[in-house]
């Protein structure tokens, strides 16, 4: 197994180890006698400060530094041992072989290289610092400790982290399948109350404006028969409504419960008009301005009916909750989506009670919900003055998996 790269985090560290490790040389060197031999009083020492100079290089390259090290103790304990004076002074201020410097070596061989390099190197450090041929209490605990227990640490710190990540990343993948699972649960129901709701309304539609067209045919009245005629429209419109509804309801799971919206070839039924209901509002007293801009027709008919919802619930919250207040209708269809916004001032007189209360109070809740699905968003809430806004942004058409793929 390979240890994590080097960071650019790592040099601040490096540079503080360096400055650490150059000052107990430089302690040591002066607490004890200076070297004796043709190389100078002061050899050992450039040996170490060469060692600790090379930590700079550590993050990057720590084999070359742990070799030098390592050459570095050779060195020591070869003039300790065979030429006296030389490298380590004759009587030294301690009887440590290895570099000050080897822990970070140590440790840093451990997180930055493969195992079994490191190991190996780690077990050289152990046993020149150790020197097992040679036991004694000043110098096999020391080189023990400057090696094996960085090391262990090392080792601890690396498996601990992994073991971190591990579970990590185990959590986050039960986290997407929790999700993943709670997201096929709720495709799942919505697919089910899609079909009851195929099953049950538009079986009861079809008959209603098969009856209302039986009974145009069928009536003198011409009353009765617009009557009829103006049934069987508005069922048909229910229709074409419900079916687009099912098919987001479905997703893109499968094709729309009850068939395409629109057979192939077949003439795209008008779009709803919200100049319609501003027209409805002002037959009935009130005030509503309203501005249309855009083309509808490059919209798709389930976003128009979602955005010509808007402006109903909007309109009959104003007519109940700010009687006599101005109200303003902008609905602007560009290439990519539509705007709505329905805006009312504060009402001139209060509430009637009986029709404020006729509601089920969670009008603009399904509203919401309706928008969502249709891969919009809706915001309402009161403005200054005591007025009152609803505004939707919705696309250009209903979002699926398959366009998101």
């Amino acid at each position: 197994m390979t240890g994590v790269r080097a960071n650019r985090s790592d040099l601040p560290w490096l540079v503080l180890a360096v400055v650490l490790f150059g000052a107990i040389d430089l302690a040591v060197h002066g607490a004890g006698p200076p070297t004796t031999g043709w190389a100078g009083p002061r050899a050992g020492l450039l040996l170490q400060l060469s060692v600790d100079v090379s930590l700079l290089l550590l993050a990057r390259h720590p084999v070359p530094v742990a070799s030098w090290a390592l050459t570095v103790a050779a060195l020591t304990l070869g003039s300790a041992e065979l030429a006296p004076g030389l490298l380590t002074p004759v009587d030294p201020a301690t009887h440590a072989v290895l570099p000050h410097a080897t822990p970070a070596i140590v440790v840093n061989l451990v997180r930055l290289t493969d195992r079994r390099r490191a190991f190996a190197l780690i077990g050289a450090f152990a046993v020149l610092g150790a020197k097992p041929w040679d036991p004694s209490w000043e110098s096999t605990p020391l080189g023990v400790v400057n090696t094996v227990l960085p090391a262990l640490a090392a080792l601890y710190l690396r498996a601990r982290r992994e073991l971190v990540d591990s579970l990590r990343e185990r959590a986050e993948r039960a986290e997407r399948e929790r999700l993943l699972l709670a997201e096929r649960a709720a495709a799942q129901e919505r697919r089910r109350l899609a079909e009851e709701m195929h099953d049950v309304v538009t079986h009861r539609l079809t008959l209603m404006v098969l009856h209302a067209g039986a009974l145009g045919v069928g009536s003198s009245d011409p009353a009765a028969r617009a009557a009829a005629e103006d049934i069987r429209v508005e069922g048909v419109g229910a229709l074409a409504e419900l079916r687009d509804l099912l098919g987001v309801l479905r997703g893109a799971d499968g094709p729309p419960v009850g068939g395409p919206a629109r057979p192939t070839g077949t003439e795209r039924p008008p779009a709803p008009d919200p100049r319609r209901l501003v027209a409805e509002a002002r037959a009935v007293g009130e005030s509503v301005s309203c501005q249309v801009d855009g083309d509808p027709d490059r919209i798709d008919p389930t976003v128009l009916r979602t955005a010509y919802r808007v402006v109903q619930e909007s309109l009959t919250n104003a007519r109940k909750h700010a009687p006599g207040a101005e109200v303003a209708v902008t609905v602007s269809y560009r290439p990519d989506g539509v705007d709505v916004r329905v805006a009312n001032g504060a009402p001139d007189r209060p509430p009637d009670r009986a029709l404020a209360g006729s509601g089920s109070g969670t009008g603009l809740l399904g509203l919401a919900q309706r928008v969502e699905l249709s891969g919009g968003a809706l915001r309402a809430g009161p403005e200054p003055g005591g007025g009152y806004l609803v505004g939707a942004t919705l696309p250009a058409h209903v979002p699926t998996r398959g366009d998101a793929g």
